[in-house]
């Protein structure tokens, strides 16, 4: 039966270790343009929400729905702020400034103090350009420092851990994990994947995580995908080039999509594309299977049903 080792005192990498799974919230950026009908900041996209009442509330509703999974079901639970494309350039062209990571960091740390479980927020970073297409990716020096500024704040602003969301290209995320390593936070990076086994940009899966590795002397705490059907991340881990220790030993989660669509395909869609809670669980499960999977989280198409489906799967292991 599922164990859940971890505690309150517990920091996020030794919760990390002990646990056999950690929920992760769901799709948040669809839901709140479909469910709440409110229009994201060309710029800052989620970031800005916290200063509108509706936009408070609308987060507030959908992080709630999703610990309240997570505490229905005694799992540790792990929620990034909805600051993806918040960098240094997007911040200052929105009429932003630095505060706007603080006061995310703190929105997501006020619901982390009365959590019915462990639960952890994590600073979450994105690439500078596209990460459906990969373009503006940086080279992985111009990447160190144009991230710096990002992963300071949080650092500053006292999250748990950063994450790397979505990263097309290996260059950028082998910059931004040693932006990351610098700030002395425990760190995830979580790449845009195709089904034929590689990065938007070529890069293998399996060369990704050994060279973000080898780079970094605080290496991530593990690799994951996000914006990615589960059955298409199975076929990607499947290439026998995929087929490595690197892999196996430090790939360890998913945020699932619930359609299976390209990246191409996905970003263009002008509406929603969902599934039932039940098939995606199903899908999940059979993932973790084939790939030791830990962190469980949700992206495109997901909702509270979807993450409680998983949640439910996750325990009676």
């Amino acid at each position: 039966m599922f164990a859940h080792p971890c505690e309150a005192e517990m920091d996020f990498e030794t919760c990390y270790s002990k646990a056999d799974a950690i929920l992760m919230e769901g799709a948040v950026a669809e839901r709140i343009k479909h469910e709440f009908n409110i229009e994201l900041n060309e710029k800052t996209a989620l970031a800005g929400l916290i200063y509108t009442e509706k936009g408070r509330s609308a987060l507030t509703s959908i992080y709630t729905e999703y610990l309240h999974i997570a505490e229905k079901h005694h799992l540790p639970f792990i929620v990034t702020t909805p600051t993806r494309r918040a960098n240094h350039i997007r911040v200052k062209e929105a009429g932003y400034d630095e505060k706007i990571i603080y006061e995310n960091a703190a929105f997501l740390q006020t619901l982390q103090k009365n959590a019915g479980t462990t639960m952890f927020t994590g600073g979450l970073m994105g690439c500078k350009g596209d990460a459906y297409t990969a373009s503006e990716a940086l080279a992985a020096e111009d990447a160190y420092e144009f991230h710096t500024w990002q992963a300071s704040l949080f650092r500053d602003a006292g999250v748990d851990f950063l994450y790397a969301g979505i990263m097309p290209a290996l260059p950028e995320a082998e910059g931004m994990a040693k932006a990351m390593e610098h700030t002395d936070l425990p760190y995830i990076i979580s790449f845009m994947i195709r089904k034929d086994g590689k990065l938007i940009d070529g890069t293998t899966i399996s060369d990704a995580v050994q060279k973000i590795d080898a780079s970094t002397e605080r290496k991530p705490v593990c690799y994951m995908a996000n914006c990615i059907h589960p059955v298409i991340l199975q076929q990607a881990l499947s290439h026998p080039f995929n087929c490595t220790r690197f892999v196996k030993e430090r790939f360890h989660g998913i945020q699932a999509n619930t359609s299976a669509l390209s990246p191409e395909e996905l970003n263009n869609s002008p509406e929603l594309i969902t599934s039932d809670g039940a098939s995606l669980a199903d899908e999940m499960m059979n993932l973790a299977k084939y790939v030791h999977i830990k962190i469980f989280g949700g992206c495109c198409g997901t909702d509270a049903s979807h993450m409680e489906e998983i949640a439910k799967r996750i325990t009676a292991c």
